[in-house]
């Protein structure tokens, strides 16, 4: 029988077996045209997500999504889906506040309420959650640690993660574990929705291991983007499309579009936004960089593979650490003949919970010669109560011939930006090998704290320890004494 020719009660016995019957169940049961294909290239749709979680392919999904493009309320469909076909499935849902996950909640309950669904559910709906008569059950979960510990759900489903606390999504992994749910082996997973207006954010991060997740073939991840113009209504607009203000980024797809947001609508948040805005929030292009310390930094620009050179002298940036991470840098400084110089960060070297001797020792095993000498923040020289010899004393009787000026942060980070990007337009000064990921990482997301204008002090929330040990060693390179020698390669 065709899934067309079941009835609403019908269809909560028979579970779609395809993405095409999937499109086919949700346009009977719950009167929606799922966009079944992207108008971007490189995007997913709608339906890419559901089926990929419905038929429970491998991969946490990650669903970077415009501002009302749909993420919350696919989601509410992906849980009234698993609910009423895959028997006793736990799910919890997780939002940046309890009124995001309330509002997919929201949605899972009027979905509820039509023909054919309401007599699934075994008790009337709570604030807090509901059962279906097949034992499947699903609940929200308030951002605290106490409220995510102890579940052991098959799927969590988590909204606006940018908005999450640390702890929470820490704690957050470790709560979901697989289970058989009638004739479906439903596997522990973890979604993530959210837009991404951060470039430091939580969902920055997921959507960078999810593409490198895709690049390497892994399946712990999947992401699925997808933007206001892949979820746009038919344009039926007259006229010719190259005069609409939308056809830069649209380029008359819209014309043959199956989304719900209506064309006036974004032709309207256009006009009324600003650029950068709108490709952030509703193209899901690059994150804003208003609040980064170095918003020039750039891995077309600045990350490069260069090999060591024979002319160029061996230096190093160090910070220390503890549980924090304890981090040194190797660089080549390389005279450029009018008194300055440029810089090419060769290796990293980033580890926590070990002494600065295991440091040291590590350091020493590494192939590249010795460095003429190793910056260090000058609180370095601040002896140990319980030793009484300091982490700078530890770094020089090791061998090394250790700078530590002292200077304000702001400085430092002039100096960092006058390498990225020198305010006579010429080439970067300073260029970072790839196998260097953690200062990248630090590069690109080092920022302030987005709710202070305050604009001196970076946040120290795990970025700043790289950075800080570049800012060292470009502050220390500008010192008079103690010139940079050259080492033979």
């Amino acid at each position: 029988m065709q899934m067309t020719e079941l009835t609403p009660d019908m269809l909560t016995r028979v579970p779609p077996r395809d993405r095409y019957e999937l499109h086919a169940w949700l346009r009977l049961m719950l009167g929606i045209d799922v966009p079944p294909v992207p108008r971007c290239c490189d995007h997913a749709s709608p339906l890419d997500y559901l089926d990929h979680v419905f038929f429970e392919r491998p991969g946490n999904a990650v669903v970077w999504a415009n501002r009302g493009g749909g993420k919350t309320y696919y989601g509410a469909v992906a849980t009234l889906l698993d609910m009423l076909f895959k028997p006793g499935i736990e799910i919890r849902i997780l939002g940046g506040s309890f009124n995001q996950s309330d509002r997919m909640y929201e949605y899972l309950r009027d979905m509820l309420e039509r023909p054919g669904l309401r007599e699934m559910v075994a008790r009337r709906a709570t604030r807090q959650g509901v059962r279906l008569v097949n034992g499947s059950r699903v609940e929200l979960l308030a951002q605290v640690q106490t409220s995510v510990r102890g579940q052991r759900v098959q799927k969590l489903r988590c909204d606006e993660v940018d908005l999450f606390l640390p702890e929470v999504w820490q704690a957050a992994q470790f709560v979901t574990r697989s289970k058989q749910c009638g004739n479906v082996a439903v596997r522990g997973s973890i979604e993530c929705f959210s837009t991404m207006h951060r470039s430091f954010g939580l969902m920055h991060e997921l959507v960078s291991m999810a593409a490198g997740a895709m690049e390497h073939e892994a399946p712990s991840y999947k992401l699925f983007p997808w933007c206001v113009l892949d979820v746009m209504s038919r344009c039926d607009r007259s006229g010719p499309c190259e005069l609409c203000p939308l056809f830069q980024w649209c380029e008359g797809h819209a014309r043959e579009g199956r989304g719900f947001v209506p064309v006036q609508d974004v032709i309207e948040q256009q006009v009324f936004s600003s650029h950068a805005y709108f490709n952030s929030e509703m193209l899901c292009r690059k994150p804003s960089l208003r609040h980064l310390v170095y918003p020039m930094f750039d891995e077309q620009r600045h990350v490069k593979a260069v090999k060591p050179r024979e002319d160029g002298a061996w230096i190093g940036g160090m910070d220390f650490g503890v549980r924090s991470p304890f981090v040194m840098l190797w660089a080549q400084a390389i005279p450029r003949g009018d008194g300055d110089w440029c810089i090419h960060v060769i290796d990293e070297y980033v580890q926590a919970d070990r002494t600065v001797d295991e440091h040291m020792a590590a350091m020493t095993a590494r192939d590249w010669p010795r460095v003429d000498w190793v910056a260090c923040d000058p609180a370095g020289g601040a002896r140990n109560e319980h030793t009484g010899i300091s982490s700078i004393a530890l770094v020089e009787r090791s061998g090394y011939r250790v700078r530590a000026a002292r200077s304000k942060i702001t400085h430092g980070i002039e100096w960092v930006r006058r390498y990225l990007q020198p305010a006579d337009g010429t080439a970067p000064r300073l260029t970072i090998h790839p196998r260097c990921r953690e200062l990248i990482r630090a590069l690109g997301t080092y920022h302030f704290d987005p709710e202070q204008h305050d604009r001196e002090i970076p946040m120290k929330d795990g970025p700043d320890h790289t950075a800080d040990a570049l800012r060292y060693m470009l502050v220390n390179l500008q010192q008079p004494t103690g010139k940079v020698k050259r080492r033979d390669w």
